[in-house]
């Protein structure tokens, strides 16, 4: 996998989070959650 694949894959597993989780949250409440959706 190239460093470009890894970025994409990371970022859109920011937006699915931050999509789901809507804004507003503490910074650590989408570490955790970003966390959970990498590990998938």
């Amino acid at each position: 996998m190239t460093e470009n694949e890894i970025s994409y894959r990371i970022r859109g597993a920011i937006y699915k989070v931050y999509n789901n989780a809507g804004p507003g949250l503490l910074e650590s409440a989408y570490e955790v959650a970003l966390a959970h959706e990498l590990a998938k």
